[in-house]
C-alpha cells in the first residue's frame, strides 16, 4: 500500500470497475448485435477468429496501438521520467515502438504467404510438425499469460493505492466485462474497443499536456518547468546523469532503460495476439496500420512521461505533493504512483480520476486482446490440432467462448497470488523479454527463410533462454551478492538478460541449420483453409456466386506482387524509423552532448530553450498521434456509420438507397469502395456482383 492517504475513496474504484466495465460490456454487446442483424456480421467462427481478415488501416492502427499500450506503459514510462528524466521517457517510447514497426515486414508476409491463417502457430505446424509447433505454442502462451497477470497486477495496485478498494477484488473486476464483450463480439469487438479506449486515453494526455505546460499554476510553462527540475537536480541528483540533471540525454540509467525495453518489446513480436491482428486486417490496411500505431504508440510514453514524469520530479519539494515533506518511496515508485501524484497535483481529485480511466482503457483493451490471442491459440493450435481436427465452426466457437470465460478468471486468480508475493508491474514488464524473447528469430524465420530447420526451432529458443536467464541471474548475484526481488529488478543485469535472450538465437539459428538445412516450400501455407461455418446461417456471397468465383475474387486481393511491394516498402519504412528512433535522435545527445538550436555550441544539459523546443516536439506528437487514430477509422468507415445511424437509430432507410433490411451489402474479405461487393436481395436473389 501507499505509505499516504489515499486520493480518492473505494466507492470511486468500485464505480469506474464496476461502472464502465458495465457500459462498455453493454456497449459493444449491443454493437454486435447491431452489426449482425444490419450488416449480416453473423459471429461464425471466421468472424470471431479472423474478423474476416476486412479491418481496415485506422482500425488496425488503433488496435496497435491500443495492444501495445499496458498498465506499464502508463506507469512505468512516467516512473522512468520521474526517477531519470528526459531521457527515460524516450528511450521507454524508441525502445519498444521500433518492435511495432520491425513486425509490419512478418505480418505481410505472413498474409502473402498464409491468406486463410487464423493464427500464426498453425502455420509452424504446418512447415515443422507437433514438436517445433508445441514449443513455439508454450512460449505464446507463457508470453500472453505473464503480458496479461502483468496488465492485472499493475492496475489492481494502482486502483488500491489511488482509492484504498482492494487489490484482490480488482483482479477479478477487470476481467469481466472484458469476457462479456469479448463472447459477443470476438476479434470485431476488440478493434472496436481499441479504438474507444485509445481514443480516450489520447483526449486525457492532450488535457494533461495542454495543462501542465500552459494553464497550471505550479507549472504553466516550460521556461518555469526548466527552473524547477534544475533546482530538483540540485536537492537531490540524478546519478549516472550528466551534472546530476534531470534534463539531458547522457544518462547511463536512461541508457540501460533503452536495452532493457528494446529487448522485452521484441517479447511481444512472440505474443499471438500481434499476429491475430495482422490476420484480421485487410491485406491493403496491414502496412499503413501497424507503420502509422507504431509511430502514434511511441507518443503515448514519450508524451506521457514526458509531462507527469517530469512534473513529478519537479514538484516532489512543493507543498502541494501528496507526499510532502518526503519523497516517494521504493514501493510507490515500484507501483506506479509517480503518475497519480503528479495528476493530482496539477488537476485534484480529477486528475487522479482520469488516470485511473486511462489505466483501466488500458487494461481492458491489452486484457481483451491477450483473450482473444489465447482463444486462438488454444481453439486451433490445441483443440482444433491434435483433440478433433474435423471441428465444425460451431464446435471451435463453443470452445472458443469456454476459453474466453476460463482463462479471465485464471489469470485473476494468478494476479492474486503475484500481487501477495510482492511482484510489482515495473518488474514483470523488464524481465518478460528474458523469458520468451528467444523465440523471436525461429518464428521470424518460419514465413521468412525457407532453409531454417526444425532442429534450430527446437533448440534454439531453449538454449537462448536458458542463457538469458543464466546471464540475469548471474549479474544479479555478481554486482549485488543475492538473487532476490529488488537485485534482479536492477537496470543492469535486466539489460545484460534481455540482450542476451535476443542476440542468441542470431547466432544459434543458422548454426543449427547449416548441420541440415530444409527447402521448404512457402507454397504448402495455402493449404490452411477457412472454417466450415456452412451450418451457421450465414448469408455468404457464395449464395449469390460459385465457389471458384468467391475463391478468384479473394484470391485477386491478396496479389502477390501487390503484397511483395508492401513488404519491400514496409522494410524500408521499418529500418529508416529504427535508425531515427534508437540513432539518429538519441545517440548524438547522448555521446556528445547535442546543439542548441539557436546556438553553434555542445553542451550535455538541456538549456531553458532547448527544453522548450524538446516540449514542442511533445505537442506535435501528441497532436498527429491523436489525430490520426482519432479521425482515420472515422474517416474510412464513414460510408457504414452513415448506414447504421439510419438504419438502425432513424429506422429508415439511407436517403438515395434501398434499405438495409431489403438488400444485405457482403464485402469479402478485403473489400473496400475499390474492392469486391456482393448484394443479396430480401428473398436471396441476386442483384449486383462487381469486382475490380
Amino acid at each position: 500500500m501507499s505509505a499516504v492517504e489515499p486520493i480518492l475513496g473505494q466507492s470511486v474504484g468500485y464505480g469506474i470497475l464496476c461502472g464502465a466495465g458495465a457500459v462498455f460490456a453493454l456497449g459493444m454487446t449491443l454493437v454486435s448485435i447491431g452489426l449482425s442483424r444490419y450488416f449480416a456480421e453473423k459471429q461464425t467462427s471466421e468472424m470471431f477468429m479472423t474478423a474476416k481478415h476486412s479491418v481496415r488501416t485506422g482500425l488496425t492502427a488503433s488496435a496497435v496501438v491500443s495492444s501495445w499500450t499496458i498498465a506499464a506503459t502508463l506507469l512505468t514510462s512516467t516512473n522512468y521520467g520521474y526517477q531519470f528524466g528526459v531521457s527515460g521517457p524516450y528511450w521507454y517510447g524508441a525502445g519498444a515502438s521500433v518492435q511495432i514497426l520491425l513486425f509490419s515486414v512478418a505480418a505481410i508476409e505472413l498474409k502473402r504467404k498464409a491468406p486463410n491463417a487464423h493464427t500464426f502457430l498453425e502455420v509452424v505446424k504446418i512447415r515443422y510438425g507437433a514438436p517445433a509447433h508445441i514449443v513455439l505454442s508454450l512460449y505464446s502462451l507463457v508470453f500472453q499469460v505473464i503480458q496479461s497477470v502483468n496488465l492485472l497486477v499493475g492496475g489492481s495496485g494502482l486502483f488500491a493505492n489511488v482509492t484504498g478498494m482492494s487489490s484482490d477484488a480488482a483482479c477479478f473486476l477487470f476481467p469481466l466485462g472484458v469476457i462479456v464483450y469479448t463472447l459477443f463480439g470476438g476479434m470485431k469487438a476488440t478493434f472496436l474497443t481499441d479504438w474507444v479506449h485509445s481514443v480516450t486515453i489520447y483526449m486525457i494526455m492532450l488535457v494533461s499536456i495542454f495543462t501542465v505546460y500552459t494553464t497550471s499554476s505550479l507549472v504553466g510553462s516550460p521556461a518555469r518547468l526548466w527552473e524547477l527540475l534544475t533546482e530538483a537536480a540540485h536537492l537531490h541528483a540524478v546519478e549516472g546523469n550528466a551534472d546530476g540533471s534531470y534534463l539531458t540525454m547522457k544518462s547511463q540509467q536512461g541508457g540501460y532503460v533503452g536495452l532493457i525495453f528494446i529487448g522485452s518489446g521484441f517479447s511481444a513480436a512472440v505474443d499471438s495476439q500481434l499476429f491475430q491482428k495482422a490476420i484480421a486486417a485487410d491485406p491493403v490496411a496491414t502496412l499503413p496500420g501497424y507503420l502509422l500505431g507504431g509511430t502514434c504508440w511511441f507518443a503515448i510514453p514519450f508524451v506521457l512521461a514526458s509531462t507527469y514524469g517530469l512534473t513529478a520530479a519537479a514538484v516532489e519539494h512543493l507543498p502541494s505533493f501528496p507526499t510532502y515533506p518526503n519523497r516517494m518511496s521504493a514501493r510507490e515508485v515500484a507501483t506506479g504512483m509517480a503518475l497519480p501524484y503528479a495528476a493530482t497535483t496539477i488537476l485534484g481529485r480529477g486528475g487522479a480520476i482520469a488516470i485511473l480511466l486511462m489505466v483501466f482503457m488500458a487494461v481492458t483493451s491489452a486484457m481483451s486482446s491477450e483473450t482473444m490471442a489465447t482463444a486462438g491459440l488454444l481453439t486451433y493450435d490445441f483443440y482444433h490440432a491434435y483433440i478433433n481436427p474435423n471441428a465444425t465452426g460451431k464446435q471451435l466457437i463453443r470452445f472458443s467462448h469456454s476459453v474466453v470465460v476460463l482463462f479471465g478468471l485464471i489469470i485473476a486468480a494468478i494476479a492474486c497470488g503475484f500481487n501477495h508475493a510482492g511482484f510489482s508491474v515495473n518488474y514483470l514488464t523488464t524481465c518478460i523479454g528474458i523469458i520468451v524473447d528467444s523465440a523471436i528469430v525461429p518464428m521470424a524465420c518460419t514465413i521468412m527463410w525457407s532453409k531454417q530447420s526444425k532442429a534450430a526451432v527446437i533448440l534454439a529458443p531453449l538454449l537462448s533462454s536458458a542463457a538469458g536467464l543464466a546471464a540475469w541471474l548471474g549479474i544479479a548475484y555478481t554486482k549485488y551478492g543475492a538473487v532476490t526481488l529488488t537485485t534482479t529488478s536492477e537496470n543492469l543485469p535486466l539489460a545484460i538478460g534481455n540482450v542476451v535472450a535476443v542476440v542468441a538465437p542470431t547466432v544459434l539459428v543458422p548454426l543449427i541449420t547449416y548441420i541440415k538445412p530444409e527447402h521448404f516450400d512457402f507454397n504448402r501455407f495455402r493449404e490452411i483453409k477457412t472454417a466450415d461455418d456452412a451450418n451457421h446461417g450465414v448469408a455468404r456471397a457464395s449464395s449469390v456466386i460459385s465457389a471458384e468465383q468467391e475463391a478468384t475474387l479473394v484470391a485477386s486481393h491478396y496479389d502477390d506482387n501487390r503484397l511483395r511491394r508492401a513488404r519491400n516498402w514496409a522494410a524500408t519504412a521499418s529500418v529508416a524509423l529504427t535508425l531515427c528512433f534508437l540513432v539518429l535522435w538519441p545517440l548524438p545527445m547522448y555521446g556528445s552532448g547535442y546543439a542548441c538550436v539557436d546556438l553553434c555550441f555542445f553542451e550535455s544539459v538541456f538549456s531553458k530553450g532547448f527544453f522548450t523546443g524538446w516540449v514542442v516536439v511533445c505537442f506535435l506528437f501528441a497532436i498527429y498521434a491523436s489525430g490520426t487514430i482519432t479521425l482515420l477509422p472515422l474517416i474510412e468507415g464513414r460510408k457504414s456509420i452513415v448506414r447504421f445511424v439510419f438504419e438502425v437509430v432513424l429506422q429508415r432507410p439511407v436517403p438515395g438507397e434501398s434499405a438495409l433490411s431489403e438488400g444485405v451489402e457482403l464485402d469479402t474479405p478485403g473489400s473496400q469502395d475499390d474492392g469486391i461487393t456482393a448484394t443479396v436481395g430480401k428473398e436471396g436473389e441476386k442483384v449486383q456482383i462487381r469486382a475490380s
